[in-house]
């Protein structure tokens, strides 16, 4: 403990100083912390199950809804277009809207990758968020 000599005051006090040291220290460790979870937390495209319990979604609302039918065709609501074609009209579509949602319903038996190459053009398009669709599980 270091006291201070003031030659006015012949009583000495103690100085009381912060140390910032070790604070340094753990701002740093936290710092390189957040530096390396956080690229972890970039999240992927969100995929649901077929048959899962899941909220409803409320009809009353005018959602858009995008459809793969079995023949790898894709609808929005009940206009077909093709997957070249998709950016465009979903870019069209969410001009004039402001919430960037959409609704996907796709046939079990489409192939996987062609699922995703239809949810990257969506994402391409703009929409900040895809849902999906499914049945409940027959019990």
């Amino acid at each position: 403990m270091r006291y201070s000599r003031n030659r006015r005051n012949a009583a000495t006090r103690p100085i009381s100083d912060i140390n910032v040291t070790p604070l340094v220290d753990v701002i740093l460790v936290l710092l390189i912390i957040f530096m390396v979870t956080a690229p972890m937390l970039q999240m992927g495209i969100d995929v649901n199950l077929p048959r899962v319990k899941a909220k409803t979604v409320d009809v009353g609302e005018e959602k858009l809804i995008l459809t793969i039918n079995n023949k790898e065709e894709i609808f929005i609501n009940k206009y077909q277009t093709s997957i070249e074609g998709l950016k465009t009209k979903l870019e069209g579509i969410f001009a004039s809207r402001i919430d960037r949602e959409i609704f996907m319903r796709a046939d079990k038996e489409i192939p996987y990758g062609f699922v995703v190459r239809v949810m990257s053009e969506v994402r391409k398009a703009g929409v900040d968020k895809l849902g999906m669709i499914t049945e409940s599980p027959k019990e």
